[in-house]
């Protein structure tokens, strides 16, 4: 269970190897749980677009992106009671978002539709829209698709979102040496493509 409400100087003051960022998070964390909504829209501001970026790589379609993003926020909305200072509130948040991925791209598999193409441009890394930048090109787009989930979301992780192995070992829930496996599986298919 979260201590009652704090701000970031106590939070951080509590474990001096808190980042402000990670302090920051538990502070508002902490206010949504005793009532402030505002505080939940906050964490999300902070968070949308690294977790969109996950989404968009994981899922390879912008649509099935946004659907996984929501979905993300939706079970941290009713689950942030369940969250323990174990690492950081972002560690727990990315590995909701990537098994919420997980989860959808295994019901899609079932359904087993085929989506229309979609061509898009390379990303405007100008654009305020921060959905339109986390857009890769359409070959990339493909290629991650075509990898394996779970190599899939290793390179997304580390090489993508620039996370280090121990970070993405804690969003997978995964030794730090799978995480590794994974990334040089991942990397070996996807120049294949």
């Amino acid at each position: 269970k979260l201590r009652s409400r704090h701000d970031t100087t106590a939070v951080t003051r509590q474990n001096p190897h808190m980042t402000s960022r990670a302090a920051e998070d538990v502070a508002l964390l902490n206010r949504y749980l005793g009532g402030d909504i505002g505080a939940f829209d906050e964490l999300v501001r902070a968070h949308e677009d690294r977790v969109m970026g996950i989404c968009m790589r994981m899922m390879g379609n912008r649509d099935a992106a946004l659907d996984a993003v929501q979905e993300t926020f939706i079970t941290v909305f009713r689950k942030a009671d369940r969250y323990q200072e174990r690492a950081a509130f972002s560690t727990w948040l990315y590995r909701v978002a990537v098994n919420t991925c997980y989860d959808q791209l295994r019901k899609a598999k079932r359904r087993r539709t085929e989506p229309l193409p979609e061509h898009t441009d390379p990303a405007d890394r100008q654009s305020g829209d921060a959905f339109v930048s986390a857009e890769l090109r359409p070959d990339i787009e493909e290629a991650l698709a075509k990898t394996p989930v779970e190599f899939r979301s290793a390179v997304v992780l580390v090489d993508v979102q620039g996370l280090s192995l121990q970070q993405a070992a804690e969003i997978l829930d995964v030794p730090v040496g799978t995480v590794k496996s994974r990334v040089f599986r991942g990397r070996k298919q996807l120049a294949k493509s």
